[in-house]
């Protein structure tokens, strides 16, 4: 039987994260994907650089994005503001909308303003949030709460809000106070964690690469998956052979790491949505000086597109559409791509635009959904695999919501422990 001292799961960001920061070469990766890259793989098709999903990378840690550039050779990366939108019955106002209500016809204004008044200073304005649709209400007042906030986020997550943990979106919640708001409305501010994004011409895929030059090829295994893991006696199953672990690191849905390993737990309380992102390519230029706009309208399809295409000023319109499903819902992606485009055109994004080139992929999961009894759950479950020397890491193995960077932390910080 083989041997390896640091199994890892997965050979997205958090797995050669982890890899390259390992103080030996006593690791394996194994990937079941044919490729590289998790979420963050790259599709070109006939001159369109596009990834599986939209990634715009933002970095809060300087030394981690000189270590990637110092791997990138010349690839051309541009650094930009970001100018995100939202859709409000086809008005067009800054994001984020709490801090631009402003901008909205008069009598919503006036609704927005009036509702977060009171709500802030009501009667129970101090009360507990009991969950995420709560303290969308008892911060925001009803009218922020139902014009955009509760109708885009349950586009997003497919769900019902109060289900969620008022914190489920932590520091990437564009959290604003009453004052914020008044002031923002002669001083425009509308800084966020990700206000400027960083992207490669080669597409989120070099980023990836970039980890990769710090693992040696021969230890990356392509298209062999886990299949389970006997905790007990550290032996791990794949599709092609058995493999004796010092320990495991793992990448993958939680839920299903721990059905591998047979450990008890609550599978139920482990839910997620599935996004549909199409990746489409039109024959023409359209809208400039934008990158994201958010779309709440329940009647329209998707609720988010980014521009590629305005990254680097192509000439040609190069849209990421994602849409949101529950984890258990049949997604026919034909009949949705053709909504998509008929709604693309009745919000004017395109008129008479030819599509020649498209993609899609159904991320699942996508965004998991965090409510207290997941996050108990998971709590007491990875205390357990840790103990067994199974380490589960990054978005789908930490369960939570964080961004690439956070991966990058996070894998380098587990690396460094077990050099200690």
């Amino acid at each position: 039987m083989e041997s390896v001292q640091t199994l890892i799961v997965g050979a997205g960001v958090s797995g050669l994260a982890t890899a390259a920061a390992l103080p030996t070469d006593d690791y394996l990766v194994l990937e079941a994907d044919r490729e590289i890259g998790g979420y963050c793989k790259t599709v070109k098709r006939d001159g369109f650089v596009w990834d599986y999903s939209g990634h715009f990378f933002h970095f809060k840690h300087p030394d981690i994005e000189a270590w990637l550039r110092a791997r990138m050779g010349d690839q051309e990366i541009r650094v930009v503001a970001k100018k995100t939108f939202i859709d409000v019955a086809g008005r067009t106002i800054d994001f984020p909308f709490q801090k631009n209500i402003h901008q909205l016809a008069q009598q919503d204004f006036i609704d927005c303003l009036y509702d977060l008044y009171f709500a802030r200073t009501g009667g129970d304005a101090q009360a507990p949030e009991t969950n995420f649709k709560d303290m969308l209400y008892r911060r925001f007042g009803r009218s922020i709460a139902e014009m955009f906030l509760i109708p885009y986020n349950e586009k997003l997550y497919a769900c019902d809000l109060a289900t969620l943990d008022r914190d489920a979106m932590g520091r990437f919640f564009p959290h604003a106070d009453l004052t914020d708001i008044v002031r923002n409305m002669k001083a425009a501010d509308n800084a966020s964690y990700n206000s400027t994004f960083t992207y490669p011409a080669g597409g989120a895929i070099e980023y990836v690469k970039a980890i990769a030059s710090a693992v040696a090829p021969s230890r990356i295994a392509l298209d062999e998956a886990l299949v389970s893991i006997d905790v007990d006696n550290h032996v791990a199953q794949t599709t092609k052979r058995s493999i004796q672990y010092g320990r495991i690191v793992s990448s993958a849905p939680f839920p299903r790491l721990a059905a591998m390993t047979g450990l008890p737990h609550d599978r139920d309380v482990f839910t997620w949505n599935k996004v549909l992102v199409f990746n489409l390519g039109f024959d023409r230029k359209g809208k400039r000086d934008v990158h994201w706009v958010y779309y709440p309208a329940r009647d329209v399809t998707f609720y988010r597109i980014g521009y590629y295409d305005n990254i680097f000023d192509t000439d040609r319109l190069s849209l990421y559409v994602e849409v949101g499903f529950a984890k258990d819902a049949v997604v026919d992606v034909e009949a949705t791509r053709l909504k998509v485009l008929a709604d693309l055109k009745r919000v004017g994004v395109i008129d008479d635009h030819r599509l020649v080139a498209h993609h899609s992929v159904v991320m699942d999961p996508a965004y998991v959904h965090i409510t207290q009894r997941s996050t108990a759950e998971h709590a007491r479950v990875a205390a357990e695999l840790r103990a067994r020397d199974v380490h589960a890491i990054g978005r789908y193995g930490g369960w939570t919501y964080c961004s690439i960077e956070d991966n990058i932390v996070e894998a380098r910080a587990l690396a460094a422990g077990f050099g200690r």
